[in-house]
């Protein structure tokens, strides 16, 4: 039987490898989701931010957050013109537009903020529009006029003017059952109404309208100080991740036994070469480099990557399979090798390397998380790859704005979590690895 396939028998025995290796099929089918579901470029796009967020809330928490203490906060409400109720009357040169846009609030805190967009259809004249709220009690509120240009938002929610009439804030004021001045407003649930009479000075005018009456809580991960959804990043992040520390445990460790067993087969100015650049490069310090570089030249994850590969051949490591090599290069299968006209090439990649291989696997899988930190920890000194939604860049804006003082834990949780996940997982089957591979572990 192969020693491969015995190792892999004897690796299910341990419940921390089959733990890590579950850990490890869910970060590679999230990985898998998240590149099939979101394109690359769309992540880009969705990562900039903008427009694209409008509709969300600023700084909201994930829904579970409030199902799990049994709250009833809000969540976002939208209203549109295309489940309004329109009405038009026909006046000499133009026409007048009445809609209104219905919708319930069934919750037991006031929304964050009020924002109603607008978009007008017309040649030359802009329409014009008033503006009322209607209340679940029967009472309405004058929300002002206005001309409307092919397309505005109205912050109703920063209508200084309002407020003084409300006595409260405006997300406040129109949702509450406390006349105005009261210290302590409660909400009002029901039916409201906003209705929009727009007079249009262009027979053919129209005017399409959306309220949104942003909630306290949304989706499974939140939102941020740019309204983007948190689960763009960190769904993107795990695959971002995953082939950081793949690649570069990948071209550091192979290329980094390759250098190792050819120093030792050919051995003389060669070997010694290999060996003085190695303690060359185990004093340079990794990360003050790479920040050096995103500092003085680009931060570019691809760069990064081959800084750290470039700067992971010759380590630590070279020693470590030398020791183990120099006893095999006089093997008598290698001398046999020599004898029927095996070239060094060959004998270094098909006789040597393998022979080692095992205990270069639980090293690789344990490098994966090393690598993955580090672009993170990369990433949260502001030297992550601007156009690629990461965890580490979550961490860093959760930093940049002050997320822990002001109680936004889930922001800097999430993208953690997930970083403690991932070495975990590696950790977990590295560490099993280790023990199937390592006779000296096997009984331990």
């Amino acid at each position: 039987m192969s020693p491969w396939i015995e190792g892999l028998r004897r690796l299910r025995r341990y419940p921390s490898a089959v733990a890590g290796m579950l850990i490890i099929l869910a970060l590679l089918g999230t990985a898998i989701y998240a590149v099939t579901a979101i394109p690359y470029s769309e992540a880009q796009k969705l990562w900039r931010g903008g427009e694209v967020w409008q509709d969300l809330p600023v700084n909201a928490a994930p829904v579970w957050t409030d199902r799990l203490f049994g709250g009833n906060a809000p969540r976002t409400v939208k209203a549109g013109s295309e489940a309004a109720e329109r009405e038009f009357a026909a006046f000499d040169g133009g026409r007048i537009e009445e809609q209104t846009l219905r919708f319930d609030f069934p919750y037991d805190d006031f929304p964050g903020e009020i924002n109603l967009f607008l978009q007008a259809e017309f040649e030359q004249r802009p329409p014009f529009v008033r503006m009322s709220w209607h209340r679940p009690d029967g009472s309405e509120v004058p929300l002002g006029s206005r001309r409307v240009s092919a397309q505005e938002r109205v912050s109703i929610s920063q209508d200084r003017v309002l407020e003084d009439r409300l006595g409260h804030a405006p997300q406040i004021g129109l949702f509450s059952d406390a006349e105005p001045g009261d210290a302590s407003p409660g909400v009002l649930p029901g039916s409201y109404e906003l209705v929009l009479e727009t007079v249009h000075f262009e027979p053919e005018g129209r005017m399409d309208a959306e309220l949104v009456a942003y909630g306290q809580v949304h989706g499974a991960f939140g939102t941020d100080h740019q309204r983007r959804d948190l689960s763009v990043a960190l769904l993107w992040g795990t695959p971002v991740a995953l082939a950081f520390g793949l690649i570069a445990a990948v071209g550091t460790t192979i290329t980094t036994l390759i250098i190792a067993a050819a120093g030792v087969w050919y051995g003389g100015w060669v070997d010694a070469a290999i060996q003085r650049l190695t303690e060359v490069n185990i004093i340079l310090p990794l990360l003050p480099i790479l920040v050096m570089v995103g500092t003085l030249y680009s931060t570019s994850i691809w760069l990064m990557l081959g800084v750290v590969v470039a700067l992971g051949i010759f380590s630590a490591g070279i020693k470590m399979y030398r020791a183990m090599l120099l006893p095999i290069r006089q093997a008598p299968y290698i001398e046999a090798a020599r004898a029927y006209g095996a070239s060094s090439p060959r004998i270094v990649l098909r006789y040597m390397v393998p022979r080692i291989l095992p205990v270069l696997i639980p090293t690789f899988v344990t490098l994966i998380p090393t690598y993955v930190f580090l672009e993170a920890s990369l990433a949260v000194l502001g030297l992550g790859d601007p156009v690629l939604p990461t965890w580490g860049k979550v961490l860093h804006d959760a930093q940049a704005q002050s997320a822990l003082y002001h109680g936004f834990y889930y922001w800097v949780v999430s993208p953690a979590a997930l970083l403690m996940l991932t070495g975990l997982g590696f950790a977990m089957l590295g560490f099993a690895l280790d023990r199937v591979f390592n006779p000296r572990l096997r009984n331990l």
